[in-house]
């Protein structure tokens, strides 16, 4: 391997979306600098195990520390522990392995804007510090403004708390009126307020860094932006959708005719679909439904009877039993490849941030059944601000189990809604796509060269150059 010149150092937060858009910027740096650079990519013991076979540049090599946090495989069942873990385990093997890093010199450490404890560490070591937020820029407007939460008494709340839905926010800077259970879910409540403060402390740390990261895209969000880049004396940058370079090509980069070795079963079964014909179903690669709501969503699929294609971790042979055989369900695809696909009509997301960025990017109407965290954020957006989809669970049956409530969604309403949402001759369905195609534009301009996304991008690597 050549000399290199420029050494990052990236540090994602422990967790598979978080590692994947860190990833997705490291691969973006390393195709598009026009200097020597080596980027060190820090990852657990248990993930790097996970990791180490999928494709990377050269330039970007792995670095371990030990499992000092609890596994992947446990981390859903103790989230508040596992961030604790993340906050106050991971710094002291960290420098370590800095320690080891002798040459070329660390000229910036790339880190997760969840975790604080490493803007101490570049502060510390005179390391300039890009700290990356991986959800909406609307989001983060939201957590660096939590003392007025606070202050007008709507956090924590007391959960349950049904009425907390009723109280509207509408004095965080960039973001629109909203009602505050499109904020908060569990994670403002009570039970879950050390989860929630762990996370306020690492936001409120972002004014002692260099640069801040996002992967939003400043035409989505251009309000927020705007607000949050008067706040701070070094440059903000929006780089999404991270997850897309500049040289896909749509009508080429998913035809699969070129390379017969790529064609996948699944790729296979959409090619003999109608155009705009199926409802792409996820909901993400960590939290999903509880039983008794997959029961309903599988049988409301059945009864309207759309094609569909489903991803689903667990219960794939449940899935394929109970929703009859318009459908394809496996346990893993490439998503922005299946978005892409012709024969895509409309997704069923869980709001993921991720997700949400590739749907616009692949220009499809999203059905919004958001489960936790910043998805209900992300959902408000799609449906009352880009007005590109609608909620699932719009009307909530509220079922009181010991002191949780559960939202569930009955089949009969799950059945009629994919019906409608699919219908291509439906009104609503029809200002939707010409929505979406709108925004769409705006995601492939921003990545293009010229962009917003693209010159951001480059006024990083400008920044972290050798000769500066």
């Amino acid at each position: 391997m050549a000399t290199m010149t420029c050494h990052v150092v990236a540090m994602p937060y422990p967790g598979r979306s978080h590692i994947n858009a860190v990833m997705n910027l490291c691969k973006q740096l390393s195709a598009r600098v026009k200097y020597d650079i080596l980027i060190t990519f820090v990852v657990t013991q248990e993930w790097f195990g996970l990791l180490r076979s999928d494709p990377k540049p050269d330039n970007i090599q792995f670095a371990t520390i030990p499992n000092v946090v609890p596994s992947e495989h446990v981390r859903a069942e103790d989230l508040s522990g596992f961030l604790e873990a993340v906050s106050t385990k991971l710094e002291a093997p960290f420098e370590e392995l800095l320690d080891g890093l002798h040459e070329p010199p660390v000229k910036v450490i790339i880190a997760d804007s969840i975790m604080a404890w490493p803007i101490h560490v570049g502060n510390r070591r005179n390391i300039p510090v890009a700290s990356f937020w991986p959800l909406s820029a609307s989001m983060f407007s939201v957590f660096y403004h939590f003392d007025l939460l606070k202050q007008r008494g709507h956090y924590p709340i007391q959960a349950p708390d049904v009425e907390s839905g009723d109280k509207i926010v509408d004095y965080i800077p960039g973001i629109s009126t909203t009602p505050l259970s499109d904020l908060s879910d569990r994670l403002f409540h009570s039970n879950n307020e050390k989860m929630a403060e762990l996370i306020i402390e690492a936001v409120s740390k972002v004014t002692k860094v260099q640069y801040l990261l996002s992967t939003s895209v400043y035409e989505l969000e251009s309000q927020v932006f705007d607000v949050l880049k008067l706040k701070f004396s070094f440059p903000l940058y929006s780089m999404g959708p991270i997850s897309i370079s500049p040289q896909i090509q749509l009508e080429n980069t998913f035809d699969d005719t070129t390379n017969i070795s790529t064609v996948v079963e699944y790729i296979q079964w959409l090619d003999s679909q109608p155009e705009a014909s199926v409802l792409y179903i996820s909901f993400g690669s960590f939290l999903s439904v509880s039983d008794t709501q997959l029961d309903e969503i599988v049988a409301g699929i059945r009864t309207g009877g759309v094609r569909h294609m489903w991803v689903a971790r667990e219960n794939v042979s449940k899935i394929k039993d109970g929703c009859g055989d318009v459908g394809f369900v496996v346990p893993w695809c490439d998503q922005l490849r299946v978005l892409c696909h012709p024969s895509i009509g409309g997704f069923w997301t869980h709001c993921g941030w991720n997700s949400t960025l590739e749907a616009i990017f692949a220009g499809v109407p999203m059905l919004t059944f958001p489960i936790t965290a910043d998805q209900h954020s992300n959902s408000k957006q799609i449906v009352e601000e880009w007005k590109i989809g609608c909620k699932v669970n719009d009307k909530k049956k509220i079922i009181c189990a010991g002191t949780d409530q559960i939202s569930l969604v009955r089949r009969d309403e799950i059945s009629v809604l994919v019906e409608r949402f699919m219908d291509p001759d439906s009104i609503g369905m029809k200002v939707m796509k010409n929505r979406v195609k709108e925004l769409q534009k705006s995601c492939q301009l921003a990545v293009s060269k010229g962009g917003s996304s693209y010159k951001n991008l480059d006024a990083f690597i400008e920044d972290i150059s050798p000769s500066n």
